[in-house]
């Protein structure tokens, strides 16, 4: 029988993949050190682009109930290429999202949306919720 590990977010035992240890420890990290709550938090969320449905990893809301940030998971063997970006990037073309989250496990990238230079800014550090819904 394959490992499983509770999923706080989904509230349910999940298959314990590699990309989903990521997730989880992703989702750790937000709600206990970052204040994220888990009950703002979608695991898979459904995400549909011309037609074809597609699932961002983890999405977190604001209090209002808009999404505020769209992280990708990927299994530690995964590198986080220009072909990752651009998979959060067409994502997001349909969420609009204003700040975007890659991770591999090893390697975590951050990056709000800034309207000035219509482009992604990346940060050296995951905000705080609080920061982060106020933007």
């Amino acid at each position: 029988m394959r490992d499983t590990v509770f999923d706080p977010v989904r509230k349910k035992r999940v298959a314990l993949t590699p990309e989903e240890e990521v997730r989880q420890h992703l989702i750790g990290v937000l709600s206990e050190t970052k204040g994220y709550p888990l009950h703002l938090m979608s695991c898979e969320y459904s995400i549909v682009i011309n037609g074809n449905k597609f699932r961002g990893d983890l999405v977190v809301f604001s209090r209002e109930a808009k999404p505020l940030l769209l992280a990708e998971c990927k299994a530690p063997t995964v590198k986080i290429s220009r072909g990752v970006f651009e998979q959060i990037l067409t994502y997001n073309r349909n969420l609009g999202v204003r700040h975007i989250l890659l991770t591999n496990g090893p390697e975590t990238y951050f990056a709000s949306y800034d309207e000035i230079s219509s482009s992604f800014v990346y940060k050296n550090d995951i905000p705080d919720y609080n920061e982060l819904s106020e933007k």
